[in-house]
């Protein structure tokens, strides 16, 4: 079970064309392990950024380890990796953790096509 950011939903290779590709909104993807010390870190970022931008993108979860499937499917080596999808497609890719300030800005751009 992974770490779970509060407010944050997981998704699996089984629900992630469903909840992800799916969605109304764009959604952030954090891939994610249980081992992945920067991923802890990221968090409680992902947990803001989930609360205050509710109803402008989704956040959620998925474990490398436990989904290798969809981490294959979109080439993600590293985690914690950042994947922005909007309308099925993925938009933007981030490697790495940042601060929330640092995630907003680079989200910008996303919000402006929404």
């Amino acid at each position: 079970m992974i770490h779970a950011a509060e407010g944050v939903a997981e998704v699996t290779d089984t629900t992630f064309d469903r909840e992800v590709l799916g969605a109304g909104l764009p959604v952030l993807v954090q891939f994610t392990a249980d081992w992945c010390g920067p991923c802890r870190r990221l968090a409680p970022v992902l947990s803001a950024v989930a609360a205050e931008e509710a109803g402008r993108i989704k956040v959620v979860q998925i474990d490398v380890d436990t989904s290798p499937g969809t981490a294959s499917r979109y080439a993600v080596l590293a985690t914690p990796t950042l994947i922005v999808f909007h309308s099925g497609e993925p938009v933007k890719s981030m490697v790495g953790a940042r601060p929330k300030r640092k995630l907003l800005q680079e989200l910008e751009d996303v919000f402006a096509t929404v």
